[in-house]
């Protein structure tokens, strides 16, 4: 008598629940992606709520706008190098751009002397932002959520032919589309090219500390969420 072969294979049950774990192991993948997603939103957003809220405190406290304050290294008389604090010469505006040189939003970050710069070290020496309050650290930009620069400057690049951001403005680097676009949902207008927050698209440098915007000095017409485009998001303070 011939034994019968036995075939292995699953049966519907072991299949149905495979996929149902599958299933759930995207579910919970993408949950968490969202999630990331949701708290660089948040960070983004903390920046500039909080950033805002420094410079309206240095100036009550002051009477002084950060980076421009002619007074600081009287107040602040430490034996850090190359002194206690660079003074600002008290014009009422920030010298220097953003991302140096001349054109606005394109370069390498400012030098350790210009107001722009400045401005973080005397934000930090009066405590209102966390931060080193001596040597190269004490006025070097802060680092956003995504990896970008955080910075201030004078001003923003028109969008148009008559319409720019005025007076001072903060801008953060590589903020991804989705972010970007949600970022100035939740403080502004959501279009990129307008209100108090306007949005850059950056170039092939964008990983870089020497970022480039494309098209150079124009605010995007909106925002677009290819996944892969990113933004110099900027705000007037």
């Amino acid at each position: 008598m011939q034994s019968k072969r036995m075939q292995a294979g699953f049966t519907l049950v072991e299949i149905a629940i495979v996929l149902v774990i599958i299933g759930l192991l995207l579910g919970g993948i993408l949950k968490g992606q969202e999630m990331i997603t949701q708290a660089r939103i948040k960070n983004v957003v903390n920046d500039f709520n909080g950033i805002t809220a420094a410079h309206f405190a240095y100036l009550d406290r002051y009477r002084a706008v950060p980076g421009d304050d002619t007074g600081a290294s009287t107040r602040w008389q430490n034996p850090n190098p190359p002194g206690g604090s660079r003074d600002g010469d008290g014009n009422g505006a920030i010298n220097g751009e953003y991302m140096a040189p001349a054109a606005a939003l394109t370069g390498a970050a400012p030098l350790a002397n210009e107001e722009s710069n400045v401005f973080w070290w005397h934000l930090r020496l009066a405590g209102f932002v966390a931060g080193a309050t001596s040597g190269n650290a004490a006025w070097s930009q802060p680092v956003n959520a995504v990896g970008g620069i955080v910075g201030v400057q004078n001003g923003s690049p028109a969008p148009a032919a008559g319409s720019a951001l005025s007076g001072l403005v903060l801008c953060s680097s590589n903020v991804p589309d989705k972010i970007a676009s949600a970022v100035d949902t939740q403080i502004d207008d959501q279009r990129s090219a307008t209100g108090q927050m306007f949005g850059y698209l950056q170039g092939p440098a964008q990983n870089s500390p020497s970022l480039t915007v494309a098209p150079a000095n124009v605010a995007a017409t909106a925002y677009i969420e290819s996944g892969s485009n990113q933004y110099v998001v900027c705000k007037k303070l």
